[in-house]
């Protein structure tokens, strides 16, 4: 009878917690208020909520820092098991899973896109290839999720940004590899001129061939 009082607190505490990370209270990258804290705040015992916050660590919605603190790290738990896999996929799998989505993204922002979103993108396809590897890292990141966004397919854009830290990984070692395809921006001219004529085969083909050096050359290294 006590164990099962203890789980049913425990899993109060799990659905407590989790309640602030889906609802924004808590966001993505913040650390959580202390342990003292979430004690006092939910009025239960430090066993119970250690329990708690470990189940929402395992499910990859919370990660501890020994020493520093403990951080929202998903906001539900498919993103988070998403992301442990992630960070064990190599480059190939990142850039292979990354052309499905950007594909895809592309043909139906050829479709869907508004004036702003275009704007928006040639502001990013503007950005010069010059300036520091974080910068130009950054800038990239940012065109592609500008172009997912212009989708405006919602699972699409979420399952995009659940890969965010494994797309700026892999540009980033792209990037900074002299044998690798460089991040550049005048691949993405065709690209740009084909969601601009609503055209969809077109702006997709332009999306994979732009990834199409780049997995060449990861697979020749295998």
């Amino acid at each position: 009878m006590r164990a099962v009082i203890r789980k049913s607190l425990v899993d109060q505490a799990i659905g407590q917690l989790r309640e602030a990370i889906v609802s924004g209270e808590w966001p993505v990258g913040e650390r959580i208020p202390s342990e003292p804290e979430l004690i006092r705040t939910l009025g239960v015992a430090r066993n119970t909520m250690r329990e708690a916050v470990r189940a929402l660590a395992h499910s990859g919605m919370l990660e501890v820092r020994h020493g520093d603190g403990t951080y929202v790290r998903a906001k539900d738990e498919t993103e988070g098991v998403l992301l442990r896999r992630l960070e064990l996929a190599g480059l190939l799998e990142v850039v292979t899973v990354r052309r499905g989505l950007e594909v895809e993204a592309a043909r139906q922002a050829a479709e869907r896109h508004t004036p702003e979103d275009l704007a928006r993108l040639r502001t990013l396809s503007r950005s010069p290839d010059r300036g520091s590897l974080e910068h130009r890292v950054t800038r990239a990141v940012d065109f592609h999720t500008a172009l997912v966004d212009a989708s405006h397919n919602q699972l699409l854009i979420e399952l995009y940004r659940a890969m965010a830290v494994a797309v700026a990984a892999g540009i980033h070692q792209a990037t900074a590899d002299p044998g690798l395809s460089d991040v550049g921006t005048r691949e993405h001219e065709e690209l740009l001129a084909a969601i601009a004529d609503h055209d969809g085969d077109r702006a997709a083909e332009a999306a994979a061939r732009h990834l199409a050096p780049l997995i060449a050359q990861v697979r020749a290294r295998l």
